[in-house]
Parts: structure tokens; sequence; C-alpha cells
């Protein structure tokens, strides 16, 4: 799973537990420079449900988290599971960008 060096959160990734959605988002926010409190005013949603997002709570709801990416310019994409197994290359998600 890529990494942004400067804290160690993957940047890209599967998603197998509530942790690796909440890692990405806050990877993604600390890169563009947002507080939570800048991301809560953007999306609209409390800092308390962006904290406990990004550490991984199993009861975020789902809505509220995909609008949260998404501000963060990122997708959720779903696929088989079987169908790779392999790490992401660039590539893969430049083709995914266009749906």
């Amino acid at each position: 799973m890529p990494t942004d060096a400067r804290n160690d959160l993957p940047e890209y990734g599967f998603v197998r537990s509530t942790r690796e959605p909440g890692q990405i988002m806050r990877s993604h926010r600390k890169k563009a420079g947002w507080t939570l409190e800048k991301l809560s005013g953007f999306a609209n949603l409390s800092m308390r449900f962006l904290s406990e997002l990004e550490r991984g709570k199993e009861t975020a709801e789902i809505g509220k988290a995909i609008h949260g990416l998404r501000l963060l310019g990122l997708e959720v994409v779903i696929l088989p599971r079987h169908s790779y197994q392999g790490p992401i290359q660039p590539q893969m998600l430049t083709c995914l960008s266009n749906y």
C-alpha cells in the first residue's frame, strides 16, 4: 500500500476493515494542509464524526464517510475480491479515475 512518507499513513489501498478508509482520509487531509475543523466546515460534518472516522470507528455512517472522502478527491470503488490481489499500481488508479 503506497504511504505518505511524512506520516506513514496509507495514501491508497484496499479496505479490509474500518481502519483503512480513516487512515487514507487522514493522510489526504494532512497532505492538503486541512485541519479537522476545516474539513468539518466544508463537509458539514462534525469534527467528532471525522475524528472517529479517521480512527476507524466501526459504526461510522457510510454515506457521511463517502462524502468526506469525495471532498478530499477520493473515490470508493468496489471490485470482486478475487479479481486482483497484487499491489495497487498507479496505472490502475488512472483507469479508475475515468468513472
